[in-house]
């Protein structure tokens, strides 16, 4: 089955699916977790409420309130099935997420499932709603299909839920020693973008994220970006999504097709570091940028594209591919002409 097999293989589990009742014991936890961010070296009740949860999410952990290196990499995998910042620390976001996943206290759209965000949305990510199951349909479906393909399993990408996605969805879940119900759990999800992106995937690098005081960002002498602390939580993503890649070499068509690549070309560049901050699921063609988010220039975010190139402004810097010559970096201070290019930007940036 190709990459699904040769890759990390997760243990088999016994837990039920989540989502699937909200018990006592379940709701106790969800109450006694509380909403204050947890970390490693953390113990006690709320911990081992934590533990309890990441159980019932489909991970195998022991619940004994010590928050160690075992819970830190449970808490990192279930922040990459929900799509939202890898830390390995219990925030109030991942907290809120992780409850309302578990206890199907979320709402459930027309869509069908639980969205993980808790409101009617259109999901639009792979991860907000958890479990996925036979019978759902959208655009987070259409996601789900295009990783099983990249992981090696043949289907077609139509957005329904059926039997041949349920077919695949099995498949892979024998493959990687799962349990085979056809539902995807935050473990499977997990997985799943572990086997298509590597085990951390481009929304790990809190490692690469500096900030300081203001409103704009700069460029240090090492080329990377550094976020103003009045920045919104995703500008600082990008940010340091950026910076991962702010040096590594143009390669034309890099990073299209897979997100870890040894080079980046411009409209890849952009696709990761906003992939960064969960904008987008997959890498695009600078053309297709023309028709991205809203029209216009953001408050924080612009990008900036035509059929041959683009680039972005991130909190005042530019990010192109085309000042990497000369400074070594995608980060430039100075701008560039935007005549000809397309202006859009990030719905809310």
């Amino acid at each position: 089955m190709g990459v699904a097999v040769a890759l990390f293989a997760a243990p088999a589990l016994t837990l039920p699916a989540i989502a699937s009742a909200d018990t006592p014991r379940v709701s106790a936890a969800a109450a006694e977790v509380g909403k204050r961010t947890l970390r490693p070296g953390d113990s006690g009740p709320a911990v081992r409420a934590l533990q309890t949860l990441l159980r019932e999410a489909g991970f195998k952990t022991d619940v004994d309130g010590t928050y160690g290196p075992s819970t830190k990499a449970l808490v990192r995998a279930f922040q990459r099935a929900a799509h939202i910042t890898v830390t390995g620390n219990a925030n109030t976001r991942t907290l809120a997420r992780l409850k309302d996943a578990v206890t199907g206290r979320a709402a459930v759209n027309r869509y069908g499932g639980y969205d993980a965000d808790g409101s009617t949305r259109t999901p639009k990510h792979l991860g907000d709603r958890i479990p996925l199951k036979r019978g759902m349909s959208g655009r987070d479906v259409r996601i789900l299909q295009d990783f099983l393909r990249r992981a090696g399993f043949r289907l077609g990408i139509d957005g329904e839920f059926g039997k041949t996605t349920l077919r695949q969805v099995r498949a892979f879940q024998k493959a990687q020693q799962l349990a085979v119900d056809g539902v995807l759990d935050a473990n499977d999800l997990a997985v799943l973008r572990g086997a298509v992106e590597g085990e951390d995937g481009p929304t790990s690098g809190a490692g690469t994220l500096r900030t300081a005081p203001g409103a704009r960002a700069t460029v240090g002498a090492d080329g990377l970006a550094v976020a103003p602390d009045a920045a919104p939580d995703a500008v600082k993503q990008i940010i340091a999504a950026g910076n991962e890649i702010a040096t590594t070499p143009y390669v034309y068509g890099g990073g299209h097709g897979k997100w870890k690549d040894r080079g980046y070309d411009c409209s890849g560049s952009v696709s990761y570091a906003l992939h960064g901050a969960g904008l987008l699921d997959q890498s695009m063609p600078s053309g297709s940028f023309m028709s991205w988010g809203e029209p216009g220039p953001g408050e924080w975010v612009t990008v900036y594209s035509h059929k041959s190139h683009m680039y972005m402004v991130v909190a005042g810097l530019r990010f192109d591919t085309s000042g990497k010559s000369k400074s070594g970096s995608r980060w430039q201070a100075d701008m560039r002409s935007s005549s000809g290019f397309t202006v859009v930007h990030p719905p809310g940036l």
